[in-house]
């Protein structure tokens, strides 16, 4: 019973919580930015359209938060830590393109 207790505290201990700033305009940026955190070791990504805030539940053993972010800006997307490059924003749908548009969605 004791050993189950101390992995259980263990594993709490390894799960993190924190918030970075991402671009984008709209509910298809939300579900673009949401899979693109979803990497190994994240429990719950949630970015909020208007605050353009994510939050990220995670394994700090598993995965960082640098690694996150590299992969929403391999997906097209600015962040606190990684801008995406010219050829992956270029990618992104039209309403998407956070840097000239505004969304109707």
């Amino acid at each position: 019973m004791i050993s189950s207790f101390s992995i259980a505290q263990a594993q709490q201990k390894d799960i993190s919580t924190e918030k970075m700033r991402v671009d984008g305009n709209c509910e298809m940026c939300k579900k673009r930015i949401e899979n693109a955190a979803y990497i190994g070791g994240v429990k719950e990504a949630v970015w909020d359209e208007k605050t353009h805030m994510l939050t990220v539940t995670y394994r700090p053993s598993k995965t960082s938060m640098d690694d996150v972010a590299k992969h929403i800006a391999h997906a097209g997307y600015d962040n606190d830590k990684v801008k995406a490059t010219e050829e992956e924003y270029n990618k992104l749908p039209k309403c998407c393109a956070y840097k000239t548009a505004t969304c109707n969605h």
